[in-house]
C-alpha cells in the first residue's frame, strides 16, 4: 500500500514522544549498520532455523522426538518467524519510508513481539529443565513428559500472545515532521503509557527470564564442579559464553527501553538528554536483538562437532537422538539418567555431564 493512501489519522503525530527512527533515517551510518545486522541475522538464521525444523520433523523418527526435541522445534519456529519479518525492516531502511500501511505495521510488530516473547520464554524453560536434570535427576525423570511440556508450551504461546497486545495497540504509522517520511513506531498518548509499555517489556522479557537463566546455570555450574572436573571445566566455559552472548544481544535493547522510561519520568534538560540518548540507540539495539534469533543453529553446529563429518545433513537428527556412549560402569538407572544430561542452554546445546550427544531420547 502506498504511503499516500494512509488514513489521515496515521499521518498526524499525536504521540507523547516518538521512537527515534527520525535519527535512524537521517543517519546513513545507522541505516547501513541496521541493514547489515538484519541481513546477517536473516542470512544465517533463516536457513539455520529451517534446517533444524526440517531435521526434527522429516529426518528424525517420531518415536525419538522427545521433550528436548519439542522445545528445540518450538524455539526454531519462533526464531524463524521473527527472521521472516526482516524484509519489512530492511526495505524500510533502504527506502527510508514505511511503505506498507497501518495494518501491516501493527501486524508485523505484533508477530515479531509474540515470537520474541515465546523464544525467550522457551529458552528460560530449557534452563529450568536442564537445572532439574542435573540437580534433581530423579524428579526430572518423573515429570519430564511430552504431554506436560506441550501444556507448558501452550501456556507460553498464550502468554506471548497476550503480552504482545501493547505492541499492536501502540503501533502507528506517523509522518516525520522533518523528513516528510512515514514511520511505523510506538505511539503513546501519555508518558504513563510509555512507562507501562517499556517497563512491562523489559521486566517480563528480560529481567525475570535472565534472572532465572543465570540462577539455573549457576546451580548447574556448582553441581558440575562436583563431578568430572575436566568435562565440567569445558562445559563451564561454554555455559559462561552462552550466557554472555545472550546478555550482549539483549542488554542494549532493554537499556534503551529504560532510558525511554527515564526520559518520560524526568523533566527539563534531563528529559531532553535522556530522550536523545534512547533515540540514538534504539535502531542499533533493535537490529542487534534480531541476531539472537539466528544464533541457536550456529551453536548447535558448534556443539555437534564431528557429527557433521560422520552424519552430513542428518547431523541435527543424530545430535538430538543421541546415544549413551561413554557412560562407563554404572547401574541401569544411572545410565538412563545420564541419557538426559545434555542441555540446550540460551542459544546452544551443551553437554552438561558425561553424555557426548543429545537428549532427544525415548524416555517420556
Amino acid at each position: 500500500m502506498a504511503s499516500s493512501s494512509l488514513p489521515s489519522h496515521a499521518i498526524l503525530n499525536p504521540c507523547n514522544q516518538t521512537s527515534g527512527n527520525n535519527t535512524l533515517l537521517s543517519s546513513p551510518t545507522s541505516s547501513v549498520a541496521g541493514i547489515v545486522f538484519l541481513l546477517l541475522a536473516a542470512l544465517i538464521g533463516l536457513p539455520g532455523n529451517f534446517f533444524v525444523i526440517w531435521s526434527i520433523l522429516w529426518k528424525m523418527k517420531p518415536s525419538y522426538r522427545s521433550v528436548t526435541c519439542i522445545l528445540v522445534l518450538n524455539l526454531a519456529v519462533a526464531d524463524g518467524v521473527v527472521l521472516l519479518l526482516t524484509p519489512f525492516f530492511i526495505l524500510f531502511l533502504i527506502f527510508k519510508n514505511w511503505l506498507f500501511g497501518v495494518a501491516v505495521c501493527k501486524g508485523v510488530y505484533y508477530l515479531c513481539c509474540v515470537n520474541m516473547f515465546a523464544s525467550i520464554f522457551i529458552i528460560t524453560l530449557m534452563s529450568v529443565d536442564r537445572c532439574l536434570a542435573v540437580n534433581q535427576p530423579y524428579f526430572s525423570q518423573a515429570i519430564r513428559k511430552k504431554h506436560l511440556v506441550i501444556k507448558i508450551l501452550t501456556g507460553i504461546w498464550l502468554a506471548a500472545i497476550l503480552l504482545s497486545i501493547p505492541a499492536f495497540l501502540f503501533r502507528q504509522v506517523l509522518k516525520d515532521p522533518f523528513l516528510g517520511h512515514h514511520i511505523c513506531e510506538p505511539c503513546h498518548a501519555t508518558p504513563g503509557l510509555a512507562i507501562f509499555h517499556f517497563s512491562l517489556e523489559t521486566v517480563v522479557a528480560f529481567v525475570i527470564p535472565f534472572t532465572v537463566i543465570v540462577g539455573c546455570y549457576s546451580a548447574i555450574l556448582i553441581r558440575l564442579r562436583g563431578v568430572r572436573r575436566r568435562q565440567g571445566a569445558r562445559t563451564e566455559k561454554l555455559i559462561i559464553a552462552i550466557v554472555i552472548s545472550f546478555a550482549v544481544l539483549w542488554v542494549p535493547y532493554h537499556i534503551v527501553n529504560m532510558l525511554q522510561v527515564a526520559s518520560n519520568m524526568a523533566s527539563g534538560r534531563a528529559a531532553e538528554r535522556l530522550s536523545q540518548a534512547w533515540k540514538s540507540g534504539r535502531a542499533g539495539a533493535t537490529a542487534l536483538a534480531f541476531l539472537s534469533s539466528s544464533i541457536n543453529p550456529v551453536l548447535y553446529v558448534f556443539a555437534a562437532g564431528n557429527l557433521i563429518k560422520t552424519s552430513g545433513a542428518n547431523f541435527i537428527a543424530q545430535f538430538f537422538e543421541g546415544a549413551s556412549d561413554g557412560l562407563g560402569k554404572r547401574s541401569p538407572s544411572q545410565k538412563n539418567l545420564a541419557k538426559d544430561s545434555v542441555a540446550v542452554v540460551p542459544g546452544a546445546a551443551v553437554v552438561m555431564e558425561q553424555q557426548p550427544l543429545g537428549d532427544c531420547d525415548r524416555v517420556d
